[in-house]
């Protein structure tokens, strides 16, 4: 019975925060970039007084988001240009493809055409184009939560301190855990970014395949959303290499190679970068990206990872718990208890 009512409660919670997600997910991405300025806020509030260094830590939170989000729309913007200019070859291009498989007996086929055509595509990179141009009511509410917690974040602390209890010292040693993680998750995730789109700017610009900066400034996006992004980063360019180089030999090379680079990426440089600190269950990252984006979306995907990242830490900080952290860490041995 209790396990009956514990699943029923969590559905109902997941349906709560699926119906309030525009609540709901500006608030996660503020705590998300409270724990990433805290250190920078802290900093400043001991020369400036409270309010300014709150306002400053924001602009620079505000600065950094406004750069990869520029980024992320130019790239987009080159990309869907090109394929404007390019409809009737992507056109002629998808034609061949509808009639290779018609002719070797694909029953999907004619539904395949009837809702994926190139009209599609192009609408597709006009609503992706909105979407993001339309980030700024979003971005509003974020920093304003933003603002008014880093504020707060001072007075809560010495609350939680003052209860003298195991609950006081749990919020406060999960709530440090938690931001130490993320920071350290996301300046991983940065470098092997930067990393990933350096490469597939170069090799794209050596294999000669058009829009080379776009891509690599896409891939660069893209890595921040684990599994999900490094697929679309190498999907998209083999697609259009297809319309260019007219041959399935020169994309399935374009695309090996593609995927040479996210693995090397995501298996060799992210594990030697983050170290055991922020080890997860690829089962479980797997399944934060994929149940965040059925929750809240496109930035369901890309707060899933940090979401889980913080419920673990929580985890680790409760003797109840601590086994459940251990079991859903990618450790081979349990956490020692200075991480802890």
């Amino acid at each position: 019975m209790k396990a009956l009512v514990g699943l029923a409660a969590l559905v109902i919670l997941c349906a709560a925060l699926h119906l309030a997600a525009r609540l709901v997910l500006p608030l996660v991405f503020a705590m998300l970039i409270m724990a990433l300025v805290w250190p920078v806020h802290r900093r400043l509030a001991a020369r400036l007084p409270r309010l300014v260094a709150a306002l400053v830590a924001l602009v620079i939170a505000l600065a950094v988001v406004g750069a990869l989000t520029s980024m992320v729309v130019w790239g987009f913007g080159r990309v869907g240009q090109w394929a404007f200019a390019n409809a009737a070859r992507l056109q002629a291009v998808y034609t061949q493809v509808g009639d290779w498989l018609e002719g070797h007996g694909f029953v999907l086929a004619g539904v395949v055409t009837e809702h994926f055509n190139v009209r599609w595509m192009l609408r597709l990179f006009q609503d992706l184009s909105g979407r993001l141009h339309g980030l700024a009511s979003f971005l509003v509410i974020t920093f304003l939560y933003v603002l008014l917690g880093l504020l707060e974040l001072d007075v809560l602390g010495r609350k939680l301190g003052a209860l003298g209890n195991d609950t006081g010292r749990f919020l406060l040693d999960g709530t440090r855990m938690a931001a130490r993680k993320l920071r350290t998750y996301m300046l991983v995730r940065l470098m092997v970014s930067l990393a990933t789109g350096a490469a597939v700017w170069a090799f794209t610009l050596a294999s000669g395949l058009e829009l080379a900066l776009a891509w690599g400034a896409i891939a660069f996006a893209f890595n921040f959303v684990p599994v999900i992004g490094p697929f679309a980063a190498t999907l998209l360019p083999t697609l259009f290499a297809i319309v260019q180089f007219e041959t399935w030999q020169t994309a399935l090379f374009i695309f090996a190679c593609l995927n040479v680079i996210q693995f090397v990426s995501g298996s060799y440089l992210e594990p030697r970068f983050a170290g055991a600190a922020l080890a997860v269950s690829p089962l479980l990252v797997l399944l934060s990206v994929f149940f965040f984006a059925f929750l809240w979306g496109l930035a369901g995907a890309f707060i899933g990872v940090p979401v889980t990242i913080a419920i673990l830490s929580f985890c680790s900080c409760h003797p109840a718990t601590q086994r459940i952290a251990d079991l859903l860490s990618g450790r081979t041995s349990p956490a020692p208890a200075e991480m802890r």
